[in-house]
């Protein structure tokens, strides 16, 4: 994580004095639920957990000043919504790792639907495909392997061993640098697929350096929306919802910020989400008094929009509900629909793209979760198209079965490539050279590259 204005830079990033007010300026205006304060002080009944991982205390000149505030500041708004919450600040490995296990152990025995929240502010850095969360104590500059034996990795270490929760959800946020450390790789960490019922997010995406301001007073832009909106967002905006708008304020805030060159460094999240369930910011509380009958019929728009995948009718039944009700308690989430279905349809817009809208009808015996997916894929969801062409692929044992069963994954996962993955995108680069089509997999695998995807050692060296 890059610090302003006296930047205490990652690995490679220039240091540059900076002069610059208020972390938030012009972001996501949202209307605060006055019935929340109120309700707040009911006792849940969900639980929630919640550790906190924060790392100010790097060797000279990597110190991060504002990470203390980021842990405060989303510990207090996280216990209003509900959770138990375990907050640790400059933690060297071994103490990190006694954490995490009391926590991976509170977490299994907690119920099917809990709701399990990580969180790590601090250098991060990528090295061999891998994402590594540093320690405190820990110089982001050492040598690939010291980072490797020394640090945390977040799949591995963290987000594989938090137990599966099939009515609940995993959540793990990364505030973090994501700074590669090879001559000539990419900066940003590498992309990631969530695992079943888990949303993953990062503070920014391949390319671009998390920054921060050299001083105690000021919370990360990323740290600092999150902690706004989640005390701000209606009752009833979910969680993948909450972490669109996050990244829709820090692209915002940071693109039209007075300095320049923050301008310039402007973060646009990463979000891979796979959750199965719809759970909302606030939990249900008990004696919690049930929000007023609107005086028109939400229920039925708001059933109509959970219906429909194709995204040009996404947007029109979206922007209909906003125009009629734009301070609807669920105006977040549909705000949240309509932009995720105008990326959908810039995406099919696309030369490359061969995907058409009998791809997005439903049929009567299509399972729950291919449905739910197909439905994600309306609203531009990366991971959803890599799971429809996945699952095109899996139901043709012996091959792909036809040219229209070939031709539709490939379509999904170009689809899915528009969006953003670059899993997706080494995937059909490989399915491209298995076919005798070297041009195109050249292509898909620069332009997994350009996404922020780095391919695992062993699958690169297998390819060649």
């Amino acid at each position: 994580m890059s610090v302003l204005p006296e930047t205490h830079s990652c690995p490679r990033l220039a240091r540059r004095r900076f002069l610059w007010g208020s972390l938030l300026g012009a972001g996501l205006a949202v209307r605060p639920v006055a019935r929340a304060a109120a309700d707040s002080q009911l006792p849940s009944t969900e639980i929630r957990l919640a550790l906190l991982l924060g790392n100010r205390n790097y060797p000279q000149p990597f110190d991060l000043p504002p990470i203390p505030k980021n842990l405060r500041d989303l510990e207090a708004v996280l216990e209003r919504r509900g959770f138990k919450v375990t907050s640790a600040l400059d933690l060297d490995l071994p103490a990190a790792r006694r954490a995490l296990e009391v926590f991976i152990a509170e977490a299994a025995a907690s119920p099917a639907d809990a709701t399990v929240f990580f969180y790590f502010s601090g250098h991060g850095v990528q090295v061999d495909a891998s994402n590594l969360l540093l320690p405190a104590g820990l110089n982001p500059s050492a040598k690939g392997e010291l980072l490797q034996n020394s640090s945390m990795q977040l799949l591995s270490d963290v987000v594989r061993r938090l137990p599966a929760r099939r009515e609940g959800m995993i959540i793990a946020v990364v505030d973090a640098c994501r700074t590669g450390l090879r001559a000539g790789e990419l900066v940003g960490l590498n992309q990631v697929e969530a695992p079943p019922g888990c949303l993953i997010t990062f503070s920014t995406g391949a390319g671009k350096p998390a920054i921060a301001p050299a001083v105690e007073t000021q919370n990360t832009f990323y740290t600092g929306s999150l902690v706004k909106l989640m005390g701000s967002v209606s009752d009833q905006t979910t969680f993948p919802e909450l972490m669109q708008l996050v990244r829709s304020d820090v692209r915002e805030t940071m693109l039209n910020h007075p300095v320049a060159a923050i301008r310039q460094l402007a973060q646009d999240p990463f979000i891979a989400d796979h959750t199965r369930v719809r759970l909302n910011v606030e939990p249900k509380r008990a004696g919690a008094v049930a929000p007023a009958a609107p005086d028109i019929d939400e229920d039925a728009v708001l059933k109509k929009l959970e219906q429909l995948a194709w995204p040009a009718e996404v947007v029109q039944v979206a922007e209909d509900f906003l125009k009629a009700r734009p301070e609807s308690p669920f105006a977040p989430g549909v705000q949240v629909a309509r932009d995720g279905a105008r990326s959908a349809l810039k995406a099919l817009q696309r030369s490359d793209v061969r995907l058409y809208r009998s791809a997005f009808s439903f049929n009567p015996d299509m399972p729950a979760e291919q449905r739910q997916d197909l439905l994600r894929c309306g609203r531009g969801d990366k991971d959803a198209a890599a799971r429809m062409a996945w699952r095109v692929r899996g139901q043709n044992t012996g091959g792909y079965g036809s040219s229209a069963a070939q031709s539709r994954y490939e379509g999904w996962m170009q689809f899915a490539v528009a969006l953003g993955n670059g899993i997706a995108s080494y995937e059909l680069a490989l399915h491209f050279r298995n076919t005798g089509q070297p041009l195109l997999a050249s292509q898909f695998e620069a332009r997994a590259r350009d996404l922020g995807y780095t391919p695992p050692p062993d699958l690169d060296n297998v390819r060649k």
